[in-house]
């Protein structure tokens, strides 16, 4: 899968690894923003006390 993702990237290696790194940095962007806050809400908070 890498190795595909890798070959579609236009340009020299510099291009590329910049490309790459762009697309990490919007999928966690992405992921932070929007995914993780509307699992969260499937989610209830249990109650914990600690030191009892």
């Amino acid at each position: 899968m890498y190795a595909a993702l890798w070959r579609a990237l236009p340009g020299p290696v510099w291009a590329r690894l910049l490309l790459c790194l762009v697309l990490v940095a919007a999928v966690l962007f992405a992921l932070v923003t929007w995914v993780f806050p509307f699992v969260d809400s499937f989610f209830t908070p249990q109650e914990v006390t600690v030191g009892q």
